[in-house]
């Protein structure tokens, strides 16, 4: 029998860009999908702990996915919004999951939790701690970083099962396309790529410099069903304390991904770089071998295939947006 089959399980942000393949994986690993909830944040906010509380009873499994997340751009205006926010949903959401006797709790991280110089590259899960997050994602990282010490804490006062993942920048189809200040660098350079295609505008801006002290800036990237794989699995088969990677294991120089964008959408024009807007962390890679090792996770879907997938998604998107 399937470990998900007939268990009660929570899945915060489930009807979201990574939480509805979260929940296609469950179901596709034997979890029943009328006990999978998705709580609507219209009915539970869950910075309260009375809507925690409500959300996680009768549940066994906790696969914590909801935040308060964007790029660069949402980053700078909200640092605030995003350190409570996330710090709140999460404090409160573990706490009643603890209460309620769930059998064990997911807890989503994230990559801006490393240091903005970590001491080697690809980042090592045991590199966290060796220095503060790059300053836009701050507010973010620490907060999300914060919720590792406290699944931590609480495995060794309670025995409460906290696992702790920390994907990689993801991208895919449903990503935040039309929320232009919350859009990361994916999405929003596929939106200008194939706008100003379909406008013949002569030419297209984008963000920063590319380099990093004459080094070229960097980033990795997963595709979102591959993060939702990674997760499912972690559930499924993950029950120590330390936290582990979840990326695709390959980084790409920005310069090269802006080429690769532009060749797969079609533009012919010109890119303009906007030297005023910042490149954010200058290299982004992750050691992955943590999820291998551990619970058999390895990405599958090609960098090339994916962008392809994504652009394919967003023109149906647009031109159904128009009609």
């Amino acid at each position: 029998m399937s470990f998900f089959a007939g268990k009660k399980i929570l899945v915060t942000g489930g009807a979201g860009f990574l939480g509805e393949p979260v929940v296609s994986k469950l179901v596709e690993r034997g979890a029943y999908r009328t006990d999978i909830l998705v709580p609507r944040s219209a009915e539970f906010d869950l910075r309260r702990p009375e809507a925690c509380a409500k959300a996680v009873a009768g549940t066994e499994i906790v696969i914590h996915l909801a935040a308060n997340a964007g790029g660069i751009g949402w980053n700078r205006m909200h640092p605030g919004a995003l350190f409570y926010d996330n710090a709140a949903m999460g404090l409160h959401l573990m706490e009643e999951a603890r209460k309620a006797g769930v059998e064990k709790f997911v807890q989503i991280g994230t990559v801006c939790a490393y240091p903005f110089r970590p001491p080697r590259i690809p980042f090592r899960e045991d590199d966290l701690w060796e220095g503060y997050p790059e300053a836009t994602n701050a507010p973010y990282g620490i907060a999300k970083k914060a919720l590792m010490v406290m699944g931590e804490a609480y495995r060794e006062e309670y025995g409460f099962n906290v696992i702790y993942l920390l994907p990689v920048n993801l991208y895919g189809p449903r990503d935040h396309f039309f929320e232009p200040d919350k859009s990361h660098v994916i999405p929003a350079l596929i939106q200008k790529f194939v706008d100003a295609r379909e406008s013949e505008a002569p030419q297209v801006v984008v963000w920063g410099s590319g380099c990093y002290k004459g080094v070229p800036v960097s980033r990795e990237f997963l595709y979102v069903d591959d993060a939702a794989e990674a997760i499912v699995l972690a559930a499924e088969r993950y029950d120590k304390p330390e936290p582990v990677n979840i990326g695709a294991g390959q980084e790409i120089a920005i310069t090269s991904l802006i080429e690769m964008i532009r060749r797969l959408t079609g533009y012919k024009g010109e890119v303009v770089r906007d030297l005023t807007k910042p490149d954010g962390q200058p290299r982004r890679v992750l050691d992955t071998s943590r999820a291998k090792e551990e619970f058999g996770f390895v990405a599958r879907t090609s960098f090339e295939e994916g962008l392809r997938r994504t652009i394919e998604w967003y023109e149906r998107a647009r031109t159904e947006r128009k009609t």
